[in-house]
């Protein structure tokens, strides 16, 4: 008898061993690439994932894109069609499963795909992921693949040309379904890439996998009530209302294949250690790699999500509605089981570009014409996208755009969230904030400089003084240097004097502007709760080195100084301080400051009271445990350091010495 079960077991478990082996999916990643310009015959390696950039810098056929000005000098390259190959090899065992589909993560972005010089693929969007059946073209042994892209930047000028008279505002990237910062932004460069940028692989199998169920594992509401006051907006998590801090984030790099695990980890990490509960993910970038929304799981960090459209009209053919369809529930389904995303948002700003950025007038747009953007406007917005996340997520609330209301119009502040940009664009003074505080603040800010040592890595020492080509190179805003010029006048010193400042002054006085920017605007921010539930900086985090609103650098991704003003204002243990004395009215004095090291700590100390004292060890990468810190008379300040550092050379800085300097 035992001997029968052993038996009957044993059958049992070789059948079922048989069902799993022809039942198997397959997985081959494709590797071993090589690319070309098309037209030209020498092919070069490639990396997949990456971009013809990252390839032509890495095969040194052109020098580094953030280096001094040469992004300018690289515009040719988006004019260009580029082709990529590789081989692999089937197996008889690959062959005789019942399917076989190629498997394109991420093409960017019109790319036609050739297998063994059949046409079985032509893409034309960055945002999807595109499965091709290729059971018929597939052979035993070796097998060719090409992929050939053509320029993004052609095509859309072709598109927007065809369509004459009727023009979209702002820019031809609307016809596209590809990142729109590589179009060029007011903190980012024109890098108009294309390439493979994520994995590609070859899947075979007699049975695909089911998809899991989805289940929600908590509860996310988005209160928008009716109130004495206008309308509410807030989020409530698990039942409870959550005053959310945070900031907005861009994608990390001009170049999105450099932006690796280890470059997430540092970036996510800076958003947790400055108390941040809460990040936006713009609508101009990418819908972010999920190693990115694993972080903000783990964190506690809720994800605002915008859907990838930023500042432009949309065109309202069939096949472009189509095309984003297939784009929203491809990522919806991708990213939904992530507990982290709180809220899908439809577009960045166009709702009040098209009513508030005066495009009628500036264009000359016909009624006709403004009817038809609007009309397309609204049922690519209000109506498809959210029924279309609804059939594959109905837990999660939508909204359509961000914001509701432009900045000069009173309902910013009493409904909906608000984009606050009388600060900078507007050039209102700080202390407007006290009375244009929205119900929930999701976009504010003030530029600084790079660090310096940043500027150090993409100058020349003749570059290094104000306001030099290569410095505007890396200053995307339009009157950039002008805006920052009128904050420092009213809060930090007369104009007259800026420009015999040195670069590395005026870069200290910048981030010391913008840490003051920023502080009291959390502040006033969070005094106002519950009347205001939210305050999201803008930015975070930073493409490249360039003057910009955001609170980290681009290289090793250091604070700035505004970064540990944001730690300490988004604390919940003290209670939000507002101080708007304008440094220029402070008494300074020479606070004498005298330092040393101990162990891995600088311990500071000044005979009088010093502000914003920074301090610098020239070389180091990692982050200091504080800084741009007040000092009090006779006290001292531990200043901590990751590691050990070998004579390290140490510069301290504060506001006397800089404005006293030019008195």
């Amino acid at each position: 008898m035992e001997y029968r079960n052993s038996l009957f077991w044993f059958i049992i478990i070789v059948l079922a061993n048989l069902t799993l082996e022809s039942n198997a999916q397959n997985n081959a990643v494709l590797k071993d690439w090589q690319f070309r310009q098309v037209g030209t015959t020498k092919w070069n390696v490639a990396t997949v994932p990456g971009e013809v950039h990252t390839d032509l810098l890495n095969n040194k056929l052109i020098p580094d894109p953030f280096y001094r000005d040469n992004e300018k000098k690289l515009q040719w390259i988006e004019k260009k069609d580029w082709e990529y190959k590789t081989s692999f090899s089937v197996t008889p065992s690959n062959l005789k499963q019942k399917y076989a589909a190629l498997v394109f993560d991420g093409l960017d972005t019109y790319a036609n795909v050739y297998l063994n010089d059949v046409l079985v693929l032509k893409a034309d969007n960055m945002f999807r992921q595109w499965r091709v059946n290729v059971k018929t073209v597939i052979k035993p042994g070796a097998n060719t693949l090409i992929v050939v892209f053509q320029s993004a930047q052609n095509v859309v000028d072709s598109l927007a040309k065809k369509d004459l008279p009727f023009v979209i505002p702002d820019n031809p990237r609307a016809y596209v379904r590809k990142a729109q910062y590589h179009f060029g932004w007011d903190w980012g460069p024109k890098f108009t890439t294309c390439g493979i940028w994520k994995e590609v692989r070859l899947e075979t199998y007699d049975k695909k996998t089911p998809e899991k169920d989805y289940v929600p594992s908590r509860k996310i509401e988005l209160v928008q009530q009716p109130d004495s006051l206008g309308k509410s907006f807030y989020f409530k998590i698990d039942g409870k209302p959550v005053y959310m801090k945070g900031a907005n984030y861009i994608p990390s790099d001009a170049f999105l294949s450099r932006v690796t695990k280890k470059e997430y980890e540092k970036i996510i990490k800076m958003a947790k250690d400055a108390n941040m509960n809460m990040l936006r993910v713009w609508g101009g970038g990418i819908y972010e790699d999920d190693y990115f929304y694993d972080l903000c799981d783990k964190y506690g960090i809720n994800v605002w999500q915008d859907f990838m459209f930023a500042g432009a009209m949309v065109p309202g053919d069939k096949a472009f509605f189509e095309n984003v369809r297939e784009e929203v529930k491809y990522q919806v389904k991708r990213l939904r089981h992530h507990p982290s995303i709180v809220l899908w948002c439809g577009n960045n700003e166009i709702d009040e570009a098209f009513k508030n950025w005066g495009w009628q007038k500036s264009m000359k747009m016909s009624k006709q014409d403004s009817t038809r953007l609007w009309k397309d406007y609204v049922r690519l917005f209000q109506d498809s996208i959210p029924r279309w996340v609804k059939e594959v997520d109905s837990h999660r609330p939508y909204i359509s755009s961000s914001p509701l209301f432009g900045w000069g119009r009173d309902k910013s502040y009493k409904e909906g969230d608000s984009h606050y940009w009388g600060l900078w664009w507007g050039l209102a003074d700080i202390e407007s904030v006290k009375d244009k505080t929205g119900r929930f603040v999701s976009e504010y800010g003030m530029q600084a400089m790079p660090n310096y040592a940043s500027i150090e890595k993409f100058t020349l020492p003749e570059d290094r003084y104000l306001f030099s080509d290569v410095l505007k190179a890396h200053q995307k805003a339009g009157s950039g240097f002008e805006k920052l010029n009128s904050y420092l006048n009213r809060y930090f010193i007369d104009s007259t004097k800026i420009a015999k400042m040195s670069v590395k002054e005026y870069t200290y006085l910048t981030q010391c502007l913008q840490y003051y920017s920023i502080k009291n605007s959390i502040w006033i921010h969070r005094s106002k709760a519950p009347y205001n539930m939210g305050t999201l900086v803008w930015q975070l985090n930073d493409c490249w080195p360039v003057a910009s609103w955001s609170v980290t650098d681009y290289y090793n991704r250091q604070p700035k100084a505004s970064w540990y003003a944001i730690r300490e204002a988004y604390r919940d243990d003290i209670i939000p301080q507002i101080d708007l004395v304008r440094p220029k009215d402070l008494k300074l004095e020479n606070p004498e400051i005298s330092w040393k090291i101990k162990g891995n700590e600088i311990i500071i100390k000044a005979r009088k009271p010093a502000k914003y004292v920074y301090v610098e060890i020239k070389g180091y990468i990692g982050k200091l445990s504080d800084n741009y810190i007040d000092l009090m008379a006779g006290k001292e300040t531990r200043i901590s350091f990751e590691g050990k550092i070998n004579k390290p050379v140490i510069n301290v800085m504060s506001l006397y010495d800089v404005v006293n300097k030019y008195k």
